[in-house]
């Protein structure tokens, strides 16, 4: 099992909300409206933890290695909607989420193949690191940079987590896990193809609920996550190529192969679909 010495590990880095956070450095002519307002939606989006858990814990009954993960995972996560909120509370109370603006964001996701989604949460939580990372540097109130480098670091910790439970997939599925995550890794490394920015947040995943079948799609400005990237944290091509190049770095790792851009990784993953299809020697 996993689960013990992760928890053994993630709980040796835990920050304490009271302790480790410069609450006393705050500068409140360092913090404009405009920021704060994204300080609010980053927590609401955090909240989504709480369906994205409920999610992980129905596709993954049949392992409870994963499911007991879950408990760390959605702590963390949670506690990350937590302090923010907590700031608001503090600095801007009246910018603070509704009880129902945060229930919102939770709606039922529809079944999705669990190597799938694991391969699509790696991926998110590499790409929330380098959001965060860049939100750090973007606002000027010492307090909230703080708190975005701690989330930061802690989506990277929650990367290498899930990483090692890919590792086990593949021990344990071989091909199947291969090409599943092959098959999501093209994906989530084209961001720079698609008009929207690919984070399990932004992608539609209840059918009967479409449109408003995305967590953006549910906050009080569903336009607020382009809007964040592109005109207030900057996440221009500089920062979506250190994306890409860490989860084609990780890639590599993992299986084993060299992958220097999506166009390698994807003709590992048509390669591995053609050897499903080969007829099974006598």
């Amino acid at each position: 099992m996993l689960y013990p010495e992760l928890f053994r590990q993630l709980e040796t880095v835990r920050w304490d909300m009271d302790r480790d956070i410069p609450w006393a450095q705050f500068d409140t002519a360092l913090l404009s409206d405009e920021q704060a307002t994204t300080i609010k939606m980053n927590a609401i989006t955090e909240w989504a933890a709480l369906p994205a858990t409920e999610m992980f814990l129905r596709d993954n009954r049949g392992d409870s290695d994963f499911s007991a993960f879950m408990s760390i995972w959605f702590f963390e996560e949670q506690k990350h909607s937590l302090v923010l909120m907590e700031y608001l509370r503090r600095f801007r109370p009246e910018l603070a989420p509704t009880e129902e603006e945060l229930h919102a964001v939770r709606f039922e996701f529809d079944p999705a193949p669990p190597l799938e989604t694991l391969m699509l949460h790696f991926c998110g939580e590499i790409r929330l690191n380098h959001w965060y990372r860049r939100a750090s540097e973007w606002h000027t109130e010492p307090v909230i940079k703080a708190i975005y480098t701690k989330l930061s670091q802690d989506e990277a910790r929650h990367g290498g987590a899930y990483l090692k439970y890919m590792k086990r997939a593949i021990a344990k599925s071989g091909t199947e896990a291969l090409s599943a995550f092959a098959k999501v890794g093209v994906l989530m490394a084209s961001a720079r193809r698609t008009a929207q920015a690919l984070h399990p947040t932004n992608l539609h995943v209840n059918k009967a609920l479409y449109p408003m079948d995305t967590v953006q799609s549910r906050l009080p400005d569903p336009a607020w996550l382009e809007h964040w990237l592109d005109k207030q944290i900057n996440f221009d091509s500089v920062w979506e190529t250190k994306v890409v190049e860490r989860i084609l770095h990780n890639l590599s790792l993992l299986m084993e192969r060299s992958f220097a851009s999506v166009q390698e990784l994807n003709k590992f993953r048509k390669e591995l679909s053609a050897s499903t299809f080969l007829p099974t020697a006598a």
